[in-house]
């Protein structure tokens, strides 16, 4: 009975709502403009916000990709400035090593050239022709005497003889001058051929040189495109962030693949040293955490040895320290990660001896007759767990690299998705806002519909008056 104490005809709950409604319906016409009001104040005052924090959030997003811009800017302007040093330390150390001695080696050349062509030109004279006279004696001695003088023709005879054997000595003469000449020439065919060998070597390192002076006109090239800040090159250092992000990441996560097996190879020696029955909270376990600071620690002098030897910039202070105490500490580092490399080797030995002890105790325990295993088949794993524990913490030291290229990247990459998120946000709230607005807008046509008749009541009325008012107004007009 108590639900119904409010139907005017009992047993009858339409008929009581139509009475209730006949009766409120006056009381919601003179409360129209109140709720009109009402609910245009109520989206105002909701949707209000919702739009200026979505115009807020618009504007954020736009700083933020501006900021993002400056900083992808000036971390590509950095990487290319590297690349650009890189090359002239190439360039200068492919100068000082092939092209140091090349003015030595150019005056030898000239000095060689010049002695060679001297010779070729000795080389090169002809024998003169005979003297006239002997033409002259030729002739006489080829005279037949009309006499027939014995002693006449003799002494012609013998001074043809005595020319011809002169004129032979001068010829061998000149042969052997020319064949001592081309003695001298063919002793040079193998400095000619070192010497096309050495020019072979100088336009290969030449060559390499104008390789190299074009790679530079690249990344010269790109870092003014860079400095232009055009929209192009925001896109190419946008698309390799990215790229680098996906490789870095993946790179990492094959490491800390290593780095569990590394935790999973030393985890149960320390749990003999440490004590397997301490915990530092209710799930983690001493020897857990021993194993693991173990592996930070390894990364952590890779990391070093990475920052001294400068492939990786991470820390500036190790980059900016002098030469000496960068040695200093990178040895350092070093025999740290040879230490950890022993300590890790010697676990790995102690989890075989207490795997062995344990299955010696679960076949003493279950009396079963099974004879000692092979010493050979028990060295095999023994050796491979030594030689992992040793090497690995030299892999991990590798994390560096990808790191680096990781925590560089994420910026990039965490801004981009972060302006993507304020853009998602600030959308949300506008479309919520413009949606709370029409929502408001649609409750007063649903009120309005509510409380029609009314409204159709108000508009009779105001035609009606409407009317009488054109009707007095008429004669007035006539009269005047």
């Amino acid at each position: 009975m108590s639900n119904q104490f409010w139907m005017i005809w009992p047993g009858n709950a339409v008929a009581s709502a139509l009475i209730l409604f006949a009766i409120a319906m006056p009381f919601l016409y003179a409360a129209r403009k109140l709720v009109h009001n009402l609910l245009r104040s109520v989206g105002h005052m909701i949707g209000g916000p919702l739009r200026l924090g979505a115009r807020w959030l618009f504007a954020t997003a736009r700083d933020m990709k501006e900021r993002n811009k400056v900083v992808l800017l000036a971390h590509g302007r950095e990487e290319v400035g590297q690349h650009i040093e890189r090359e002239f330390e190439r360039i200068g150390a492919l100068v000082t090593r092939d092209l140091e001695g090349y003015p030595a080696l150019q005056r030898k050349l000239l000095e060689e050239i010049t002695r060679v062509e001297e010779d070729y030109k000795k080389c090169g004279e002809v024998p003169p022709p005979p003297p006239e006279w002997v033409e002259a004696v030729t002739a006489i001695a080829k005279v037949k005497s009309e006499g027939g003088n014995e002693m006449v023709q003799r002494i012609l005879e013998e001074i043809k003889r005595s020319v011809h054997s002169i004129h032979d000595k001068a010829l061998a003469d000149y042969r052997r001058a020319y064949e001592s000449r081309h003695k001298i020439l063919n002793g040079f065919m193998p400095f000619w051929r070192s010497l096309d060998k050495t020019f072979g070597q100088v336009d290969k390192k030449l060559t390499g040189l104008h390789d190299t002076s074009s790679k530079i006109d690249a990344q010269m090239e790109k870092y003014e495109q860079i400095n232009k800040k055009t929209d192009k090159t925001e896109h190419a250092l946008t698309v390799s962030a990215f790229t680098q992000f996906a490789i870095s990441t993946l790179v990492l996560l094959i490491a800390v693949g290593g780095a569990l097996v590394n935790f999973k190879l030393i985890a149960l020696p320390f749990s003999e040293m440490v004590g397997a029955g301490d915990y530092l909270t209710s799930t983690l376990r001493m020897s857990d955490v021993a194993a693991l600071v173990i592996i930070f620690l390894e990364a952590t002098m890779g990391l070093f040895v990475m920052e001294t030897l400068r492939i990786t910039h991470l820390f500036p202070l190790i980059a900016n320290m002098n030469d000496r105490m960068r040695r200093r500490m990178l040895w350092t580092a070093v025999v740290f990660l040879f230490v950890f490399a022993g300590i890790e080797a010697a676990l790995a030995l102690m989890r075989d001896m207490l795997a062995s002890d344990k299955q010696a105790l679960v076949r003493s325990l279950a009396s079963a007759q099974v004879g000692p295993p092979d010493p050979l088949l028990r060295l095999i794993p023994t050796t491979a767990q030594m030689l992992l524990g040793f090497f690995l913490p030299f892999a991990l030291a590798f994390v560096a690299v990808p790191l680096e290229s990781f925590v560089y990247s994420l910026r990039t990459v965490g801004g981009a998705f972060v302006v993507m998120l304020i853009r998602a946000t600030a959308f949300v709230l506008r479309v919520l806002g413009n949606f709370i607005r029409q929502l408001c807008r649609v409750l007063i046509g649903v009120y309005d519909i509510t409380i029609v008749l009314p409204l159709l009541i108000e508009r009779l009325v105001r035609a009606t008056r409407s009317e009488g008012d054109a009707s007095e107004s008429r004669p007035v007009k006539r009269a005047a």
